[in-house]
């Protein structure tokens, strides 16, 4: 296990960023008001972490590719990344649904997993984490992503309220989506440079 601690703050950022946003982060902000935070956190960073795995997992068998393809590959789903979140119009912060009480940790950790688990099917960070861990390595994109993911959850949790009032949702996708952009066009320069 080769561990890149470039690779890590790479991918750690770049999730961190694509999922702020996220309906995901609004949906465990609405759950952790019903429910107990910590309950909502395990089951919404177990779902994180089998979605790390599936995503890694794939991310691996792109690697076996040629390295120009892997390399166009990337540049194009970065591409479609920084697309994505640059194009984003902030609708999904109104996740509101009923005021359904769960107790027990059981049924909040389920509820809390399912949520997630469901919802993040396809998602842009399954998507980049895939990616990501098809020319980063295995094990330094999953630490990245799996720590960006439970910390973004940590954060709706504790302090979503003050997030989603005092910093602008649009400006934190235009980061990413111009952090994306960039990696695309570098991937893009390096299929030429290489």
């Amino acid at each position: 296990m080769n561990l890149d601690p470039l690779a890590i703050i790479t991918a750690f950022g770049l999730i961190f960023l694509a999922e702020l946003p996220d309906k995901t982060m609004f949906a465990s902000l609405a759950m952790g008001t019903r429910m107990r935070p910590l309950y909502v956190w395990f089951g919404t960073s177990s779902a994180f972490i089998v979605h790390v795995a599936i995503a890694v997992g794939a991310g691996s068998l792109i690697g076996l590719l040629p390295d120009w393809l892997v390399k166009v590959v990337s540049a194009s789903l970065f591409a479609f990344g920084a697309f994505m979140l640059l194009r984003a119009g902030g609708g999904d912060d109104e996740e509101e649904d009923g005021a359904r009480t769960v107790t027990g940790f059981w049924p909040v950790y389920s509820t809390a997993f399912m949520a997630v688990f469901i919802s993040e099917w396809g998602d842009l960070t399954q998507i980049t984490t895939a990616n990501l861990a098809a020319s980063n390595g295995t094990w330094s994109t999953a630490i990245g992503s799996a720590a960006a993911l439970l910390s973004v959850s940590a954060l709706a949790l504790l302090a979503g309220q003050f997030i989603a009032k005092r910093v602008p949702l649009k400006t934190v996708q235009r980061i990413g989506g111009l952090c994306m952009l960039g990696l695309a066009i570098w991937t893009v320069v390096e299929i030429f440079v290489g």
